[in-house]
């Protein structure tokens, strides 16, 4: 079996506020599609903040195992390395993660110009929101 990672040494990867575990590149934003390309990546064995998806994603993973979580933690769902996942918005929240290595996987995320994705505390109270203004925001500020 290969143990082959895919090398992210050349992606300027970001920070989402103080989220951790979770970083970010933004690929490109298509505007008048409302189409927006991103990388993320997630560390291995942790989880990241519980969320819900707004809008239409399709994830291509790239490196590792992304790992979906029910809202108590426990394990949901396994995408190997190579999966392609189109998942319709959702009102589920999830959480997110890496297997035995960072995961990175690529974002699609398609035809909204509201909220991308609603951030949950543990009660399932929305805490924050991102949308397409709030991604386009971080792509024109994101470093070369």
């Amino acid at each position: 079996m290969s143990s082959h990672l895919f090398d992210d040494s050349n992606i300027n990867w970001q920070t989402l506020g103080e989220f951790e575990h979770l970083y970010y590149s933004i690929l490109d934003i298509d505007e008048s599609n409302k189409i927006v390309d991103v990388l993320f990546k997630f560390s291995a064995h942790q989880q990241i903040v519980l969320h819900r998806h707004k809008a239409l994603n399709k994830t291509f993973v790239l490196q590792g195992e992304h790992r979906i979580y029910e809202t108590d933690g426990r394990l949901k769902e396994v995408r190997a390395v190579g999966s392609y996942t189109s998942s319709l918005p959702s009102d589920d929240p999830h959480r997110e993660g890496g297997g035995n290595v960072d995961v990175i996987v690529f974002f699609s995320i398609r035809g909204n110009d509201g909220v991308l994705y609603e951030i949950l505390d543990d009660d399932l109270n929305v805490i924050a929101t991102l949308t397409l203004q709030d991604l386009i925001n971080l792509y024109k500020d994101q470093p070369l």
